[in-house]
């Protein structure tokens, strides 16, 4: 579904702006229901920890408009800016990812220093870092999309580059974006002409890694045994796990109702973040499950439905682009989901539009307004856009 909205430029012509709404629409459901779930799940907290029950619901309004604001600028913003600068973006990623870890200016909290505090808001680095490297890996693919897979010399700078990354997200730790952007990395890799015997080989490298990572920190382990069964250290280790499993037990097939959750009461830890989603299961129930999957479904369907396109006019840096948000925000998705229902060990990350959090909410936002500014793109003539290239030259 696209609008079009005619844009005066100039006197001489006139620009149809194209508003992807397949794409629009289930954002906007999915804010609406974190709006909703947020202020349903933080009023007990905020009102013991903070002694304003509407704490983090005052917050999350000032993180929407600003995310609103992040969505227009990145809509209005070409899609060859981000590329051309892709490199910058890199750099200032890895000087973030180091800065966070020296103390006094990166802040802690739970054990993790993966903030930044700038006027009194947090940011969290890996947020902006899982971005610029799907930009950059994009840009980098659509130049040496020919020549990956002939020899070691572009895989391995990317091998180094995903290295050094994995190194300064372990450090903080943030043990789930390692995760999410290393897979993400792997299948854009695979997608953009890595073969077969360097595929298998990054694989043996990232099992080994997270094999060395299982054991290297206690509370990772106790992660896992905790994930497989959380009943045999429920107000310990499992304590988290269970209360969440209890949610989705309490909710059935048409939940309690909206602001009816028990396990928000301070029962289940900090439930407006990670764990969201088992307080929307306990107020929504199954069906309310499955329409809020429903609608992570459309979205990322329409993505790569989008990457199909720029495949087939063969716009490859768009493509590559599209292809890593939508592994990006599904993957994501997919683990927060597993992690409520007790089917994936806890991650620490959070659901995309729903959970609370400034810089989660900001970047989601930023990358929904990149994918409609190449939705516009590929809907734009071929004369047009030649013609925009040369007026550009």
């Amino acid at each position: 579904m696209l609008i079009t909205m005619p844009l005066s430029v100039s006197k001489q012509s006139n620009r149809q702006w194209h508003l992807d709404m397949s794409l629009l629409l289930p954002v906007a459901a999915l804010i609406s229901v974190g709006f909703i779930m947020i202020s349903s799940a933080s009023f007990s907290f905020g009102d013991h920890r903070l002694g304003d029950e509407l704490f983090f619901f005052k917050r999350h309004i000032v993180y929407l408009m600003l995310s609103a604001i992040a969505m227009l600028v990145t809509f209005l913003t070409p899609s060859t800016f981000w590329s051309k600068y892709s490199r910058l973006w890199m750099l200032a990623s890895v000087v973030l990812l180091v800065l966070v870890l020296i103390p006094g200016i990166g802040r802690e909290l739970n054990g993790s220093r993966r903030w930044l505090a700038l006027g009194g808001f947090t940011i969290q680095v890996s947020e902006l870092v899982k971005v610029a490297t799907i930009v950059f890996l994009a840009t980098y693919l659509q130049q040496y999309r020919e020549t990956l897979g002939e020899g070691w010399e572009h895989f391995g700078k990317l091998m180094v580059l995903i290295g050094l990354l994995t190194v300064l997200l372990i450090r903080e730790p943030d043990f789930g974006s390692v995760v999410v952007l290393g897979g993400t990395f792997m299948a854009m890799l695979f997608l953009g002409g890595a073969k077969l015997r360097q595929y298998i080989f990054l694989i043996a490298i990232c099992a080994a890694v997270l094999w060395w990572l299982k054991d290297s920190s206690p509370y990772r382990m106790a992660r896992i045994t905790a994930y497989l069964d959380p009943w045999s250290d429920q107000f310990n280790s499992g304590y988290q796990l269970t209360q969440s499993l209890i949610a989705f037990g309490r909710g059935e097939w048409f939940g309690v109702g909206l602001g009816q959750s028990v396990q928000k009461m301070l029962y289940l830890p900090e439930a407006h973040t990670d764990f969201v989603f088992a307080i929307f299961a306990e107020e929504f129930g199954f069906l309310g499950v499955i329409c809020l999957i429903g609608l992570y479904c459309l979205m990322v369907t329409r993505i790569f439905g989008l990457s199909r396109k720029a495949i087939e006019q063969q716009k490859w840096y768009p493509a590559f682009v599209l292809i890593g948000f939508g592994l990006l925000i599904s993957g994501q998705t997919f683990i927060n989901l597993g992690v409520n229902a007790g089917l994936l060990p806890t991650k620490g990350l959070t659901l995309p539009f729903v959970s609370y959090g400034g810089s989660s909410l900001l970047v989601s936002c930023a990358m929904v307004g990149m994918m409609l500014r190449f939705a516009h793109d590929l809907n734009q003539p071929e004369s047009t856009s030649r013609r925009s290239a040369n007026v550009r030259r």
